[in-house]
């Protein structure tokens, strides 16, 4: 399986899609300074104490509270609320955990009122982000995520990955983590690192500690709330979890992000870096590699997969429901109950990629096609674990019921993706009326009269529906050609798939919107 990442790199946010087999899987955007990503560590402040919940809303800096239990407090918060206190403090000259004395672990039983107050600082770490009304869930059992390997400050514990399925591998990398540790240290060997050498891990360790140790520093000048260790972007971050060595390329339209990405490529695999391009083309990114037209055919509320099969997806603030329909798929000399198997097979695969894609969390109900034998019911089964195997996010699927339901839950640890398809329509803007057609080309040529004659621009690019710039360009006395001969300037017309119609846009030689 081949796999390339299509970046699209814009001043308001960074657009991510991931491609298998030249298949949209996944699309992720970072908002440029986007704050409380899963992963960021705050100094942060109780506000207030639910004794009824046994939990605690916590100041954070985001417009709502947010939210920590008691039992994702974890085990050591004694000895973290310690280490904290004793980083703060203006005299501290203790530069490592191996010199703080760790306390008794907390009462799994306990009650929030016996280790918190309201005005107390804490540290926390974003478990998940602020999603629909809600503000971040936190944690105070604190990581650091690298490539290989996952620090846990405070832990004594080594944990090798269940993927890995080798015992004797397994022993090799918990023996050799034991080894290299630190003190006060504990380590969460990722799948990744199967067949690692020592001195790679033994890198990438030191590097996830002296992360971690920037926090003596910050804690001895921040006031709470105040961000302490931020997690690296969502483009590397989604590099760190998702590069394989079978990526073919990663494709950038912003030559700085480029060579970011380059850089860490280059401490992971030096010999992958050269799949690390910039894109320079003319078009958009996502409209060259053909992204945008995934985009445009894989969201909204119903989903084309094969021959004529769809999904209807609906969601509600409890859960999201997914509808299985054959549509008018069917075979002649084919019984229901084999059309209804290939059709809910092919809608396993879908459905595993729409949760991908969306990044839909919760409880999903999915609906399939009604099947009598409990042999095909388990083939379904079956192969909607399959499909599912590549998702990292964690889940768990239950077998069909015997009217064909099958539940799914998905950690949810960031709002869903959700992209409108229906547009509304830029000529008429929704009222359902449009300037008559023969006066169209009447008002490109007042605007491109405008943009020459008083904004002296020296070139221009008209971005336009395949049809219109079709009818531009037409002919050896085409529109266009009328428009380069009376101003004697550079006029260049493309045609945009994604337009509507009547839709334009100029660009002056910088490429940069000219708005009118």
């Amino acid at each position: 399986m081949s796999s390339d990442l299509i970046i699209d790199v814009s001043p308001s946010e960074v657009v991510i899609a991931l491609l298998e087999n030249k298949r949209l899987v996944e699309l992720t955007r970072e908002k440029s300074g986007a704050k409380f990503a899963v992963g960021d560590i705050y100094l942060a402040k109780v506000k207030k104490i639910m004794p009824s919940l046994n939990a605690a809303f916590i100041d954070v800096g985001y417009e709502k509270d947010a939210f920590l239990h008691y039992l994702d407090m974890g085990p050591q918060f004694s000895t973290l609320n310690k280490f904290m206190k004793i980083a703060s403090s203006k005299k501290n000259r203790i530069s490592s955990l191996s010199k703080i004395h760790s306390l008794p672990d907390i009462n799994k039983e306990g009650k929030v009122t016996e280790v918190l107050k309201a005005g107390q600082n804490i540290l926390v770490q974003i478990a998940k982000e602020p999603i629909s009304t809600k503000g971040p869930r936190l944690t105070s059992e604190l990581s650091i995520a690298g490539r290989n390997l996952v620090l846990m400050p405070f832990s004594d514990k080594v944990s090798v990955s269940q993927k890995i399925s080798s015992t004797e591998e397994k022993n090799r990398l918990k023996k050799l983590i034991q080894s290299i540790r630190p003190k006060k240290y504990g380590v969460i060997v990722r799948t990744v690192a199967e067949g690692k050498r020592v001195a790679e891990l033994d890198q990438e360790l030191k590097r996830l500690v002296a992360k971690f140790e920037t926090t003596f520093q910050k804690l001895k000048i921040a006031t709470a709330p105040a961000l302490i260790v931020g997690e690296m972007d969502r483009t590397t971050a989604l590099l760190r979890d998702i590069y394989t060595p079978t990526f073919n390329s990663i494709i950038v339209n912003d030559a700085a992000v480029a060579d970011d990405i380059a850089d860490y490529i280059a401490t992971i695999a030096p010999e992958k870096r050269k799949i690390v391009k910039t894109y320079k083309g003319g078009q958009p990114i996502f409209e060259y590699f053909g992204v945008d037209k995934q985009v445009k055919a894989s969201f909204g509320q119903t989903v084309s997969f094969k021959n004529g099969a769809y999904l209807i997806i609906e969601h509600t603030e409890a859960f999201h429901v997914i509808d299985v329909n054959s549509g008018n798929r069917s075979k002649a000399g084919v019984d229901q109950e084999t059309n209804a198997l290939e059709v809910n097979l092919a809608a396993a695969e879908e459905v595993a990629r729409q949760l991908r894609l969306r990044d839909m969390g919760g409880i999903i109900v999915i609906d399939f096609i009604d099947m009598h034998g409990a042999g095909n019911r388990q083939k379904v089964f079956e192969r909607m674990k399959e499909a599912m195997g590549d998702d990292r996010t964690k889940h768990n699927i239950l077998p069909l019921s015997k009217f064909c339901l099958m539940q799914i839950t998905r950690q949810r640890v960031r709002p869903e993706e959700h992209v409108e398809t229906a547009e509304v329509c830029p000529s008429c803007k929704g009222t359902g009326k449009v300037m008559p057609s023969i006066l169209f080309t009447d008002e490109l040529s007042s605007k491109v009269n405008y943009i020459f004659k008083d904004l002296n621009k020296k070139s221009l690019t008209l971005k336009v529906h395949p049809y219109v710039a079709a009818f531009l360009t037409k002919g050896i006395h085409s529109i266009k050609r009328k428009w380069a001969f009376k101003y004697f300037r550079r006029i260049t017309v493309e045609g945009v798939n994604a337009y509507s119609f009547l839709e334009y846009h100029f660009y002056d030689d910088n490429l940069e919107e000219i708005i009118l």
